[in-house]
């Protein structure tokens, strides 16, 4: 799989359902919470348009807290911007190089398809992420990720029922790769989309 390829396809496929929505479905919730869909696509393409000496000045301000920075500025851009250059920030830099601070290509791609579907899953959007790049982000996943994106995973066991794929051992929880994808990452899902003893806590209240 040619992931810089792969990258570049996601950001221009999220951009052109950006490109569809509504102002309505603009200021509407994500699965990120507190962020409206303004609020994610600015983030998305934060790395694009912040130099690394620009966000380390951020970081100062915010006492070492990236998450505070990330918040901060998405808030600030999708204030200042409209939605015809957000989408622009994306499609324009379908193949910019950014990469998070670990984890290489695969955590780009990661952090593209996951935020995109922080956007349709909240609105009900049905986008299918192409198979061949939601199997190589959930070979990415490990106990480890896991913790890092805030999941409680304890005993559960993550069984994808549209392709080949378990993580983790426990009570069986269901959903389609993709959604188990967001569990993953942290992400609460709307009700009924996740089957198993134990799925109110992966669900949104």
């Amino acid at each position: 799989m040619d992931i810089k390829a792969a990258i570049a396809a996601e950001r221009r496929e999220i951009a052109d359902m950006l490109a569809g929505l509504t102002d309505t479905q603009w200021d509407a919730p994500t699965l990120c919470e507190g962020w409206r869909v303004r609020e994610v696509a600015a983030h998305m393409s934060m790395g694009f348009r912040y130099s690394f000496p620009k966000v380390a000045a951020e970081l100062v301000r915010a006492g070492g807290s990236i998450n505070k920075v990330a918040d901060r500025l998405a808030r600030r851009d999708a204030a200042g911007a409209s939605t015809d250059e957000l989408v622009a920030f994306l499609r324009d830099n379908a193949h910019h190089p950014w990469k998070p601070p670990v984890g290489g290509l695969a955590s780009a791609l990661g952090h593209d398809v996951v935020h995109g579907l922080d956007i349709t899953v909240a609105l009900g959007l049905d986008r299918r992420v192409p198979e061949d790049r939601v199997r190589l982000l959930l070979a990415h996943v490990t106990p480890r990720s896991a913790r890092f994106f805030g999941a409680d995973l304890s005993g559960v066991a993550l069984r994808a029922d549209d392709l080949d794929w378990s993580f983790g051992a426990g009570a069986p929880l269901s959903g389609t790769a993709q959604d188990l994808l967001l569990v993953a990452f942290g992400r609460k899902l709307p009700a009924g989309r996740l089957r198993g003893e134990r799925q109110a806590r992966f669900e949104a209240r």
